[in-house]
């Protein structure tokens, strides 16, 4: 056993963000380290079972992620099913195991488990949150504007649209953008400023050229892609007045509530999603607590407390491991 904390996930964007949030802070307050991270590749077919075992299990983890698991950290954290499969083997082997998202299985198989309030989760070892996790907080978001200087000095307000992709149910297409692209002319039209523009790896190639399309030209950035130059996320989240972000995504709408700034939620042509399943739920839950609203052509400003729920989330899993 080792004093290493490792972080496991499949290396998906929204897995392995969260995952490292939570080992990285982790670690810093038990005073444990160093962090080691480990993307997973699971070959089938123990991918498709995942979290559940079958034999031969060590053979699908690879290797090299086999022979290291010899030797295991004090603790293990994981994001997603591929990593939970590894987090309750390695839990086996004598390691506290912390795992982040639902993996449909009895929490039982870990030490702790960390979840969003609006999956059904519930036990004596269960830790919930918002939303996604995420290390944003003010120090963050003053490294994002040190890192993108220029964007000061865009003229306010400053608007920024996060986009991310389809998904079952939302499907984010051309009445979608229509509805939500009027909007945001209207408010450009009314108020001025800038507007930035901001996909993910989820983003399709047709809804970020109908956004180029439609709302390129003076007083618009967009980033879409590499192709686009250094991803300006962290500077977009630290300098904009007021943040837009599509249904879909719950880390983006999670991150975005980080800031100190007014977040609206682009319904568009899908009012009903705040009415179905775990986005509904999740959504519904930041309208109850006024802390976005649907976006609309009125663009009132409202009394924000961001949502960091990270420290809080990290004293309850310590209190769990004992550490």
């Amino acid at each position: 056993m080792t004093g290493e904390v490792w972080a496991l996930s499949d290396g998906a964007a929204g897995n392995r963000r969260q995952v490292l949030a939570l080992a990285n802070a982790l670690a810093a307050a038990a005073g444990l380290g160093p962090v080691w991270e480990w993307r997973l590749r699971v070959r089938a077919p123990w991918r498709w079972l995942a979290p559940r075992r079958c034999p031969g299990v060590w053979t699908g983890l690879g290797p090299e992620f086999a022979r290291a698991a010899l030797r295991p950290p004090a603790v293990v954290v994981g994001c997603g099913r591929q990593a939970a499969l590894a987090t309750r083997l390695l839990r086996e082997r004598g390691c506290r195991a912390v795992q982040v998202l639902d993996p449909r299985l009895s929490p039982s198989a870990w030490d702790v488990l960390v979840v969003p309030e609006h999956d059904r989760v519930r036990g004596d070892n269960v830790v919930t949150c918002t939303g996604g996790l995420h290390e944003i907080d003010d120090a963050w978001l003053s490294a994002g504007a040190r890192a993108f200087p220029l964007l000061a000095s865009d003229p306010q307000p400053r608007t920024l649209l996060l986009l991310g992709g389809p998904i079952r149910g939302i499907d984010l297409g051309p009445r979608w953008w229509r509805t939500v692209a009027d909007t945001l002319g209207d408010w450009q039209a009314r108020d001025g400023g800038t507007l930035w523009l901001c996909g993910s790896r989820r983003t399709p190639a047709r809804l970020a050229q109908a956004a180029r399309s439609t709302l390129a030209g003076s007083g618009v950035r967009c980033w879409f892609s590499e192709r686009d130059g250094d991803n300006p996320y962290a500077g977009f989240l630290a300098n904009a007045d007021r943040i837009v972000v599509s249904p879909d995504s719950i880390n983006l709408v999670t991150e975005a509530c980080a800031t100190r700034v007014p977040v609206y939620i682009a319904f568009g042509a899908e009012p009903r999603v705040a009415d179905r399943g775990r986005h509904g739920r999740f959504l519904r839950s930041l309208i109850e607590r006024g802390r976005v609203r649907p976006l609309r052509v009125s663009a009132p400003g409202w009394s924000i407390e961001p949502i960091r729920d990270l420290p809080a989330v990290v004293a309850q899993v310590r209190a769990l491991l004992g550490l």
